[in-house]
């Protein structure tokens, strides 16, 4: 080997900036082995991080390398989603691509860095060559290496489930409180005492507020992140198959995106679109049958255990054997005709575009833990609920019913069923599903969050799309990104969501950390605007208490995003609260513009948002356990506009457990000069409509703020 070649081997380095200069990485080989650094405003974030992947018999690709090329570019575009919190996202970095040849086997790979304004992507690419067609992945070696011990908002690694709440702690503590927090769940995989998942918020001492996560996850398994907690170093922990495997690549192929997102300013963490910016543009030629939904349902009265989602109360039932219309009903299964035609009534009433129905088909009553195979057909009824019936009835007041497709994780059944599931929607006039896939998955071994399930969630979300059906995938993998490649993913629950309040209770915290973390991959069918805080209100045995004030479920439709937004509790109890209830029906679910007023991680966010197309805002404030006051501008506002600004507030005595649904709803004049300091309770927060004045007589007797 000459001199030039052996130099070129063990001592290589570049360097790029973002389009402003701020953000700066450094790319370098040394000894034949490939690194980063990430800086901000000269600060580091990322300190000297290798890269590389483990193979299954075959050389690993973590060593020996040269750069044999390197390419340097800039990218600049603005394009519109179909829906979202912005009417138009920028696209705009400098890119470097290089490709790296090892020296040990002639294979090649590229490293392709994208460095935004606010942060990095970067992925592993194969090119199609002579040397490498097939391989396996056995370990992916990607570093994130910390610049110390920072805050970290995190819950446990685990290959099967995201419903976990979030601990806060320093990284060094993260190993002496894993134990707590793995809670049970239906499906669990943990993996290690410091692993933890994406998207992983952090903080440092000094003030910069650090996100880690992933883009574009296809045909690949998802990352988690090992500490070593000794270096505070992070290292990607890819999820295996049943027989221990990572992922299968043919070349040519790609990894997804490994994204960090930076800055001085949480709300930036918030506001960021890398993660969507790194994944393809949309993949369908028209889109004219994806809209943002907001809807009501049958679901939390079977979570809080008031209802069923069971018609009889056998224990054993076989799909095409058992007769269930001679059966016992057990008087408590909430699908039915009539209960199902009041939700109809109730949404058609108060504006609602959809009704959801859980438990409308057979074979509910040994649904789960059975690790059973022909456990759904997801087009037989039960003999209480008449299909055509309700999907005229709902037709004639304007309103869709939504699917439900639980598949009990029995995936291989699903596939199976896919096609007939969906033409029998489309032939009773749904455009909308929520599935689910609660449970250990089938074929047994797989996890929910390994390559052969992810080609899963894509296969199906793809196959809906050719029945122009919009999905919204509970229990599934982390979104990362993918909405703007595929927008009939409207929604995802992969989170600990409110169905959790009636299981115990969520931390008072969670929904200020949410946004900083589930929500960077995609919206989150939270399912807020529970009113009835104390569970046992609707089942007696049932002592759970929902960890919010009414002011703070209002103020959920503002900051936990989502063009998917359900109003979760009875419609009984709505009735009782018309006028808080009227901002659920005002809020909008589809978005020209976003703006962060406020925001630390774990204590409060707060959003102002303007309606798409409209001239009205909407702002939010989720509060956490400590009693804060807010105080926000309105300079967003036009400067030539006058405005009424409806409040909808916690009382002075609210609490989100002493005093939950003590609430002031107070009208004001407001300008682009206007400023409000708002008390936010214990668990509590506010939502504001601003609505431009058509008239001036609006504005009489009206206090100006």
């Amino acid at each position: 080997m000459s001199f030039l070649a052996i130099w070129a081997l063990f001592a290589h380095a570049e360097e790029l900036t973002s389009p402003n200069g701020k953000m700066k990485l450094t790319f370098s080989i040394t000894e034949g082995i490939p690194s980063y650094q990430l800086y901000l405003d000269d600060h580091a974030i990322i300190n000297t991080s290798t890269l590389g992947l483990e193979l299954k018999d075959a050389e690993d690709l973590r060593s020996h390398f040269a750069v044999e090329n390197v390419e340097t570019s800039t990218f600049d575009e603005t394009w519109k989603p179909v829906w979202g919190e912005q009417s138009q996202i920028r696209n705009h970095y400098n890119e470097l691509a290089v490709t790296l040849k090892q020296e040990t086997t002639k294979r090649r790979m590229i490293l392709r860095f994208r460095v935004f304004d606010d942060g990095l992507g970067f992925r592993y690419e194969f090119p199609e060559q002579p040397n490498l067609h097939y391989f396996v992945v056995k370990a992916e070696h990607t570093q994130f290496a910390m610049t110390g011990d920072h805050t970290a908002f995190w819950i446990p690694g685990d290959y099967d489930t995201q419903e976990y709440d979030y601990t806060k702690s320093k990284l060094s503590e993260i190993r002496g409180l894993m134990q707590a927090a793995i809670t049970p769940n239906a499906s669990q995989t943990p993996i290690s005492p410091t692993a933890v998942q994406t998207a992983l918020m952090l903080k440092t001492d000094d003030g910069y507020y650090i996100n880690l996560h992933e883009a574009a996850l296809k045909e690949y398994s998802c990352m988690h992140l090992e500490l070593d907690d000794e270096n505070m170093v992070f290292e990607s922990v890819l999820t295996p198959d049943a027989t221990g495997n990572m992922a299968y690549m043919q070349t040519p192929c790609t990894t997804p995106w490994r994204t960090v997102i930076a800055s001085k300013n949480a709300g930036d963490i918030l506001l960021s679109n890398i993660t969507l910016n790194l994944n393809e543009p949309c993949a369908y030629a028209s889109t004219d049958w994806i809209k943002p939904v907001k809807y009501i349902g049958v679901w939390w009265e079977m979570i809080t255990g008031k209802s069923s989602w069971a018609y009889t109360d056998v224990p054993s039932v076989k799909l095409g054997e058992t007769d269930f219309s001679k059966t016992t009903p057990n008087g408590k299964h909430a699908a039915n005709t009539e209960h199902v035609k009041m939700y109809i009534d109730f949404a058609a009433r108060h504006g609602f575009d959809a009704v959801l129905v859980e438990g409308w088909n057979e074979g509910w009553e040994d649904w789960f833990g059975k690790s059973k195979d022909y456990v759904f057909d997801f087009v037989s009824p039960y003999p209480d609920f008449d299909v055509e019936e309700l999907r005229d009835y709902a037709k004639s007041k304007n309103v869709r019913l939504i699917m439900h497709h639980e598949t009990s994780s029995s995936v291989r059944n699903y596939e199976r069923h896919l096609d007939t599931a969906y033409q029998f929607m489309v032939d009773n006039n749904y455009n909308a599903v929520k599935s689910g896939y609660v449970g250990n998955i089938i074929p047994r071994g797989e996890h929910h969050y390994g390559q052969w399930m992810v080609n899963h969630y894509l296969y199906a979300l793809k196959k809906a799309a050719g029945y122009k059906i919009m999905v919204n995938a509970h229990e599934a993998v982390r979104p990362t990104g993918l909405c703007r490649t595929y927008p009939n993913l409207i929604g995802n629950e992969s989170a600990r969501g409110t169905e959790y309040e009636a299981f115990g209770g969520n931390h008072v915290d969670h929904t200020t950390i949410l946004p900083f973390t589930r929500l960077i991959g995609g919206p989150m069918d939270y399912t807020p605007g529970i009113f009835e805080t104390q569970i046992s209100e609707l089942n007696p045995d049932n002592h759970s208490q929902v960890r919010t004030t009414i002011a703070r479920q209002l103020a959920l439709y503002v900051t936990m995003y989502s063009p998917l937004q359900m109003a979760a509790d009875l419609p009984e109890n709505y009735q009782q609260h018309l006028d808080a209830f009227q901002f659920i029906k005002d809020v909008a679910i589809d978005w020209d513009t976003t703006l962060v007023l406020e925001a630390e991680p774990g204590d409060f966010i707060t959003y102002a948002r303007k309606a798409k197309d409209s001239e009205s805002w909407f702002v939010g404030r989720t509060n956490d356990e400590e009693a804060r006051t807010s105080e926000i501008r309105f300079d967003f506002l036009s400067p030539d506009k006058k405005y009424i600004a409806t409040v909808y507030s916690d009382a002075k005595d609210a609490h989100w457990k002493t005093n939950p649904k003590a609430y002031e709803i107070t009208k004001y004049a407001v300008s682009s000069k206007s400023k409000l300091k708002q008390f936010c309770a214990p668990g509590g927060g506010y939502a504001i409509s601003i609505v431009p004045v058509e008239n001036k007589t609006e504005l009489k007797g009206i206090k100006k703020l």
